[in-house]
């Protein structure tokens, strides 16, 4: 057990990581290139993919950020079709946050670096009967089951995976919020955004088609029907406030030279390839990612 607290050197910056399902692939080189560096931010947000990305990240575990979106799929209790009909989930979603994490398991988490880290977390997860996007902190966290309770909550893709209960409620893909958390930094009182983004630059969300054969499958679930068919409008806008807090100086976003894979890619060879394609273009990017930050020791 660790007995004294770890230490941040990015203080005055909120670090946002976007979900994005298998997209996270990429952008774990991204994340890795951070710890690589040394480069500890004190306050962490993330929603969907991005909260797997969030956890790993202060538990500076840089096998696991890997693993997390790479190697696991080769774990033949990861997912797919059948358990698909099964009603597991294409992403077998019990199996990956709650099984996974334990010690012994496949992808151990290392819960006493998470506990020692001092830095602030926010979660992000889509009540299902309010339609509220609810943010989970350290303080609501117990243990590794909580934590990963929490984390599979907010990454619970509609459809794809059955939703989550956790405290009473029942969740579904935080990303139904948005899918970027820079709401709940500004509510928190931070004015300088680190984002690592999962699409290129330029992006911009469209409208979902099938809008009915949608309104029927979660006929019981309006809110959750109603947010998937708002949440461009709110990503979009989101977007264009970040693009115009990078303009005044007051953002950095990370975008992906390229996405190569979707979010729901379950190929290894990709999805190893799209990690590497992350990795060096952080190793290339460090350093402009550090002017940003200075001081940041």
């Amino acid at each position: 057990m660790m007995e004294q607290k770890l230490t941040n050197n990015i203080k005055d910056t909120a670090l946002i990581f976007e979900g994005g399902g298998m997209r996270a692939s990429y952008t774990a080189g991204f994340l890795n290139t951070l710890l690589e560096n040394e480069m500890y931010f004190d306050y962490v947000a993330g929603i969907s993919a991005g909260s797997s990305h969030s956890a790993n990240y202060l538990s500076r575990d840089t096998e696991r950020v890997k693993r997390s979106f790479v190697d696991l799929v080769q774990d033949k209790n990861f997912g797919g079709w059948k358990y698909f009909i099964r009603g597991e989930g294409f992403f077998r979603s019990k199996y990956i946050y709650e099984e996974t994490p334990r010690p012994g398991g496949v992808l151990p988490f290392d819960f006493d670096t998470f506990k020692a880290n001092p830095a602030q977390l926010r979660i992000g997860a889509f009540d299902r009967e309010t339609g509220e996007l609810v943010y989970y902190t350290k303080d609501d966290i117990r243990n590794v089951s909580d934590l990963m309770k929490i984390v599979r909550a907010s990454s619970s893709m509609p459809i794809f995976m059955p939703p989550t209960h956790f405290g009473g409620r029942c969740y579904v893909d935080g990303g139904l919020g948005g899918g970027i958390a820079l709401d709940v930094a500004k509510k928190d009182g931070k004015k300088k955004f680190f984002v690592i983004l999962t699409r290129e630059k330029g992006y911009r969300k469209r409208p979902l088609k099938y809008t009915g054969a949608l309104r029927a499958y979660y006929r019981h679930y309006p809110l959750v029907a109603e947010a998937m068919m708002n949440r461009h409008i709110l990503y979009n806008r989101t977007l264009e406030e970040l693009e115009q807090l990078e303009s005044e100086g007051k953002a950095f976003l990370v975008y992906p030279d390229v996405m190569p894979v979707s979010n729901r890619e379950v190929d290894y060879r990709k999805l190893t390839e799209s990690y590497e394609l992350g990795y060096a273009q952080g190793r290339r990017d460090v350093q402009g990612w550090k002017e940003f930050l200075v001081p940041f020791v």
